[in-house]
């Protein structure tokens, strides 16, 4: 088959379908050990030259190859035959089991035989990394973006298939807009995504980012900080009377997401720099209030 017609039907399988696999294939209790296609010699399995992840913890996998040692591999990596050498495997999934099985030198190794397109591949990949909890924000969103870009994934369905909320993917996205060095911040852990995302908008969200690191200011003083335009009043003292502050990219995805639960329509109002506010829901028939007050008392 040519790389062409590979590529063409690279999203053939399905995302949902795509997900089974990776879960097929991460850590699982002994009781639920799944039983793998075969035993490969440790050295007849490459890693995938397109992985997205770089940089492996060199502690965690010293731990993961101790309990590899004692327990051996509890799931089967996930494999396909190699495209570029006879005889071999290209991991799909579970290059951290393939590593940490090498420090506990191990000879054979499990794997589940799949046939999966150069596209899928990497689709699987990145999926892979999303799941691990121990990404950055930039990580996490940069695979999000990953998905949407390459393969026409929606945010709609990567937040169903991925249990995460359509809000949760939309904000992390919107932190790859932040310059270069705050996302370095960011990586680096010295900046929370919450601090990152009030900087999204600030006119000058480097100068900003240093300051906030070298006072320690809150998620909420960095908000404030990111709505103050140099050379220009504060918000308080241009305000009409009467007139609601704008609201920001949260809340309006906020509204979204529970408009879109309820199909009702959903006013949320919270103001800059509190913790309160006030939510409002608008049904159109009795029919929808009561459907609501259903939902509300199960």
């Amino acid at each position: 088959m040519s790389m062409k017609s590979k590529q063409g039907r690279g999203l053939g399988r399905g995302l949902s379908a795509l997900m089974a696999d990776v879960k097929d294939s991460a850590p699982a209790p002994d009781a639920e050990r799944r039983m793998p296609d075969m035993m490969v010699p440790v050295e007849k399995v490459h890693p995938n030259p397109d992985q997205p992840r770089r940089h492996f913890d060199v502690g965690a996998l010293e731990d993961l190859a101790r309990s590899i040692t004692e327990k051996g591999i509890i799931q089967p990596l996930i494999v396909r035959i190699s495209p570029r050498e006879a005889g071999c495997y290209e991991i799909v999934a579970g290059e951290r089991r393939w590593r940490a099985a090498q420090m506990a030198q191990l000879h054979e190794i499990p794997v589940l035989v799949r046939d999966f397109t150069d596209t899928e591949v990497l689709e699987v990949a990145i999926i892979e990394n999303i799941q691990r909890a121990d990404l950055n924000p930039v990580e996490e969103a940069a695979g999000y973006s990953q998905l949407m870009t390459k393969f026409g994934h929606t945010q709609e369905k990567l937040a169903e298939v991925l249990g995460k909320s359509r809000s949760h993917i939309a904000n992390a996205v919107r932190l790859l807009n932040l310059p270069d060095e705050v996302q370095g911040y960011l990586r680096d852990g010295r900046l929370s995504a919450g601090h990152a995302r009030a900087l999204i908008t600030a006119p000058d969200a480097v100068a900003l980012a240093r300051s906030v690191i070298q006072k320690g200011l809150s998620v909420r003083q960095t908000e404030k900080l990111a709505k103050v335009v140099p050379g220009e009043p504060s918000e308080k003292a241009t305000s009409t009377p009467g007139r609601k502050p704008e609201k920001d990219a949260d809340t309006k995805a906020l509204e979204a997401d529970l408009a879109a639960a309820l199909s009702m329509s959903v006013s949320i109002d919270h103001l800059p720099g509190n913790e309160h506010g006030a939510l409002t829901i608008r049904y159109q028939t009795l029919d929808d209030l009561d459907r609501l007050m259903a939902l509300l008392s199960a």
